[in-house]
């Protein structure tokens, strides 16, 4: 219908782990979700693909990249080993990033001047030579203020 990025997904990782060992993932999920991504660039063979999986899922980034994803998100910021000049520096050239904006700690405890500093450097981090989409890492919760939701807003505005 002329879509120009499919977003689909599913949570395979937690603050500090995998939920499954690598075997598991690549034995029963990965088959299933290459089948997914193959049925996508039938119909649409430019479609861009942006997979959500929350959480410390590391070590499966390779075998997305493998899979042919486009976008990871949503970059966890307080998940284990989900830095991301690390996350850059190693999946750069291969995947691009979308979200990476803290939504457990930044956005309801930081003050905006916090939150437009870090927006600035995860922009010049994920977004250095292209392939980042900036936004939260997840839904804005409620207990966020107005302020940080504009700071967060009008900094990806400005940038």
């Amino acid at each position: 219908m002329g879509a120009d990025v499919l977003c689909c997904g599913d949570d395979f990782g937690s603050q500090t782990s995998l939920m499954m060992d690598q075997n598991t993932f690549r034995r029963v999920f990965k088959p299933r979700i290459k089948e997914m991504f193959a049925e996508y660039r039938k119909v649409n063979p430019n479609i861009k693909i942006a997979w959500h999986t929350c959480g410390a899922v590391k070590p499966i980034i390779p075998d997305f990249i493998e899979l042919g994803l486009d976008f990871l998100n949503p970059i966890q910021p307080l998940a284990r080993d989900m830095e991301p000049q690390q996350l850059k520096d190693e999946f750069g050239r291969d995947l691009g990033f979308f979200g990476g904006i803290c939504v457990q700690d930044l956005l309801p405890n930081g003050t905006p001047e916090e939150v437009e500093a870090e927006v600035i450097r995860r922009a010049g981090i994920l977004g250095k030579g292209g392939g980042y989409i900036i936004a939260p890492a997840h839904n804005i919760q409620e207990d966020t203020s107005m302020e940080n939701i504009m700071a967060l807003f009008d900094t990806v505005k400005e940038l």
